[in-house]
């Protein structure tokens, strides 16, 4: 049956490939990436063969409807980005709600994104979180990070390596020094990292160290540390 596929692929480590989708991409009429350059090695490494079609950030608006249309008209594709799930800092909304709005089936395939590793290793409570992704660079960044500063469960953002020490010295002077949290990078790499201490640890500590890799900020809610505080006290 035509449908759109959205495939996850992984993160870093190559074996985080599920056998279905290295199946959903050899049986698909076509492949849609976000950068056909990175997802051919990919395909490479798996013995895939097939079509790639560039979809991306500056031409998913105006590409759209015609890839809905091609799958209404009975072809099926995937969708894939760099790593991970599309839709989640990615490319891939606007293209399952066109989908959608045109009746056109879509179909995700559970797999690899980087926020869900890195919120269970942060040792911050997972039952209830909050995701931001990436902030806002300029307008709008401190009235968000003022909103997030009132949250009581936990946070999760993305951030570029360039970009952290920045985002922990603003995350600081918001949230406050004593504030809980972790930086998770290279996640399921071989020198993956989680660093958790307080804010203000981990600013001095990236503050001379030079971060690589991507990288996920996870942050306690709200009166977090100081509940686990009065367990421990009660204890």
């Amino acid at each position: 049956m035509p449908k759109l596929y959205l495939v996850p692929t992984p993160i870093g480590n190559l074996e985080d490939m599920t056998l279905r989708a290295i199946r959903i991409l050899k049986e698909v009429n076509a492949i849609l990436a976000e950068d056909t350059r990175k997802t051919g090695l990919l395909l490479k490494h798996f013995g895939i063969s097939n079509k790639l079609i560039a979809h991306h950030m500056h031409n998913e608006h105006r590409t759209a409807e015609q890839i809905a249309a091609r799958i209404a008209a009975g072809e099926s594709l995937a969708l894939v980005t760099d790593a991970g799930t599309p839709g989640i800092s990615d490319p891939g909304f606007l293209l399952v709600r066109t989908c959608i709005a045109l009746g056109v089936e879509v179909e995700s395939l559970p797999g690899p994104t980087a926020f869900v590793p890195a919120l269970v290793n942060s040792g911050l409570p997972c039952d209830r979180f909050f995701f931001e992704g990436f902030l806002p660079h300029k307008k709008g960044r401190h009235t968000r990070l003022m909103f997030l500063a009132g949250l009581t469960y936990t946070i999760v953002l993305y951030e570029s390596p360039f970009r952290l020490v920045k985002t922990l010295e603003q995350l600081t002077e918001v949230m406050g020094p004593e504030r809980m949290a972790c930086v998770s990078r290279e996640l399921t790499k071989l020198f993956e990292e989680n660093r958790r201490g307080t804010l203000a640890e981990l600013l001095n500590y990236y503050s001379q160290t030079t971060p690589k890799g991507e990288i996920v900020i996870t942050v306690a809610g709200l009166g977090q540390h100081d509940d686990s505080r009065k367990e421990e006290d009660t204890e």
